[in-house]
């Protein structure tokens, strides 16, 4: 019988010259068309909100490949946080977004107002595994990494989540806030928005370790 190893990644920082490479963790309506143009916007999207802004990505070690990628934010005054260094702007994209599915968002919206006007928030944004490199664990180790930095500045986490993700904050001691499914008729799907979100005061100090 062959010994299934795992794969060894570590987590660190993010800069303009990983877009192509955070590009291609992500899932578009059209592929070839959306991955290249994802990449183009991606490095003015790593330059905006720089005081809240925070970027994180996985890198297989032995490979060197980036398999996964986070972006949270941070509330106003804490510009010295969690640093990181980002150079370079895009200068060109294509914008096209899906305007069928706007009045979708305001549901999501009103969730968001009403949960974040509790207090302050660390928000964890975006989250992206390559989908080769799913189930290795780099979800879990992103996301952890976010909550250490969280719980050094004493904030709570709020994310906004999709359903293949939501077992992971649950491991993790997320309760989950709010859940908004929503009928979208002209595009044929239903959508799931969940909301969990992790209050320190509530938790104990370790946080729990799952690969």
């Amino acid at each position: 019988m062959s010994q299934q190893t795992t794969p060894t990644f570590t987590i660190t920082s993010v800069t303009t010259a990983d877009s192509a490479a955070l590009a291609a963790n992500s899932r578009h309506r059209t592929l070839d068309y959306h991955t290249p143009q994802f990449a183009l916007r991606c490095p003015r999207n790593l330059l905006r909100n720089r005081a809240t802004a925070r970027h994180e990505k996985a890198v297989d070690t032995t490979t060197g490949k980036v398999v996964g990628y986070a972006r949270w934010s941070l509330p106003e005054g804490y510009p010295d946080a969690w640093p990181e260094a980002i150079i370079r702007v895009a200068e060109r994209a294509v914008w096209d977004p899906d305007w069928s599915s706007d009045e979708l968002l305001d549901k999501v919206r009103e969730v968001e107002r009403e949960v974040l006007g509790r207090g302050l928030y660390m928000i964890l944004g975006y989250l992206a595994v390559h989908p080769d490199e799913q189930r290795q664990g780099i979800v879990t180790a992103l996301v952890r990494n976010g909550m250490r930095q969280a719980e050094k500045l004493g904030l709570d986490i709020f994310v906004h989540a999709m359903k293949p993700g939501v077992k992971v904050y649950q491991w993790l001691g997320f309760r989950m806030e709010r859940e908004v499914i929503q009928d979208g008729s002209m595009g044929g799907l239903v959508f799931g928005d969940y909301f969990p979100v992790y209050t320190q005061v509530a938790q104990d100090q370790h946080i729990p370790n799952i690969s």
